[in-house]
């Protein structure tokens, strides 16, 4: 038996102890100020895991203009150059700040993945993210075909090591909102089976905060019942703080954060990954990143609780939807990754509003009545669309400003309550 790597051992035992892992989204340029923001979120009143999320240069392979912001002006990369660092001085921050009570994630962001996980290997990197098919589509032109090849030879080199380590799909959070909960749940479901079949074997699976909480907690429900059917390997749910337009004002996104905390745990969810007040202005401080997580912390602790009050999950067929898109995808191949690549060239598996050459964009969803995410037009997919008009440039901005709009709105109208 492979044992069991240091960060799935850390969520487990929190697990077992009742409490939940909250977790940043954190990177910076230098290697002191990296340093200092692991220390801090390792000392914050929370259980917390540690995060080194990369620059936008590293992830795109841009070795040379990595290592000149690093000489010329560290402070204005937008997250940590690793390479650029090179593997001794990061074996020796992780060395540093990391522990087995302290494990700490890679964030990388990028469709190509093998030097990334090479560097991370060697440096002893407990965990990482992302997955061949959320980490392609959304970020650029890279054909999906080879965005699989290479993320194959990179799980197989993660899977090699002595102690393989966490990784955790991307896939249900892909494009941040607008994506419905059943695609989402499917493609989650998808990547941790790709990650199975590479010989991973410590999986987590993600979902990102939507619009209706009773959805939320329905699609959470159908992501843990498909991962317990198509995982043989230990796997836990991490949700994410809602990732698409970010309330403006402070109050409006508190308790945008605070609705996630309760989601996360009314959800069952192991794991989640928060955002600050900042998002929707700049690149939060660690000081705001620690407040964020004994914030959501506190708010998990009280939902404990207080079950009573948790509002029911609603019954739209989002299980039955989702597993039809599993079972159509595993239709179209010999492997999991032939699957993802040709049933997005036949447009099985489409992401609305994703302008990849390899995604078909026939696919649209829709806010209805009721404020949940639906289809308003199916492409080729085995989904339900309701019928409704097309949805223009104008109807789009208000539906990616959806949830802006009405934290902001209740903050003002209820500022005593935004504040709790």
């Amino acid at each position: 038996m492979t044992p069991t790597d240091r960060f799935t051992g850390f969520v487990d035992r929190a697990r077992a102890a009742g409490r939940l892992v909250v977790q940043p989204r954190m990177g910076f340029g230098e290697l002191h100020r990296m340093r200092a923001g692991l220390r801090a979120v390792r000392e914050a009143d929370a259980t917390t895991v540690g995060t080194v999320t990369l620059d936008s240069y590293t992830r795109c392979h841009d070795d040379g203009t990595a290592r000149r912001a690093l000489r010329d002006d560290p402070a204005g990369l937008n997250g940590f150059p690793l390479l650029a660092h090179g593997v001794p001085a990061v074996r020796s921050l992780l060395q540093d700040c990391s522990s087995a009570g302290f494990p700490v994630q890679v964030r990388h962001g990028t469709p190509l993945p093998l030097r990334l996980f090479r560097a991370m290997a060697e440096a002893g990197a407990d965990a990482t993210e992302g997955g061949p098919v959320s980490y392609c589509l959304p970020y650029g032109r890279v054909p999906l075909a080879r965005a699989v090849a290479e993320w194959s030879a990179g799980c197989a080199l993660l899977a090699a090591q002595p102690v393989p380590p966490h990784i955790e799909t991307f896939g249900g959070c892909m494009l941040g909102q607008l994506c419905p909960p059943s695609l989402l749940v499917a493609l989650s479901v998808l990547e941790a089976m790709f990650f199975q079949e590479h010989g991973l074997r410590g999986i987590s699976l993600s979902y990102a905060q939507q619009i209706h909480q009773g959805q939320d907690l329905e699609a959470l429900a159908a992501l843990r019942r498909l991962a317990g059917e198509r995982l043989s390997t230990p796997h836990h749910l991490v949700l994410y703080t809602f990732m698409g337009v970010f309330p403006r004002t402070e109050a409006g996104s508190r308790r945008l954060l605070a609705d996630s905390a309760r989601l996360a745990v009314r959800g069952g969810a192991e794991r989640l990954v928060v955002k600050t007040p900042a998002e929707a202005h700049r690149i939060p401080t660690v000081e705001e990143n620690v407040a964020s997580l004994e914030y959501a912390a506190s708010v998990a602790a009280a939902t404990a609780a207080d079950r009573e009050r948790s509002p029911r999950a609603t019954e739209s067929g989002l299980y039955e939807e989702a597993r039809t898109l599993v079972d159509a995808t595993l239709e179209t191949g010999r492997t999991v990754g032939d699957c993802l690549a040709a049933a997005f060239a036949r447009g099985v598996l489409d992401v609305p509003y994703c302008l990849h050459p390899d995604n078909a964009n026939r696919a649209r969803a829709t806010i209805d009545d009721r404020s949940m995410l639906g289809w308003s037009r199916a492409g080729a997919m085995p989904v339900t669309a309701t019928a409704t008009a097309p949805v223009t440039a104008r109807r789009l901005t208000e539906l990616l400003t959806f949830n802006r709009r009405r934290f902001d709105r209740d903050a003002v109208r209820h500022p005593l309550r935004s504040a709790s």
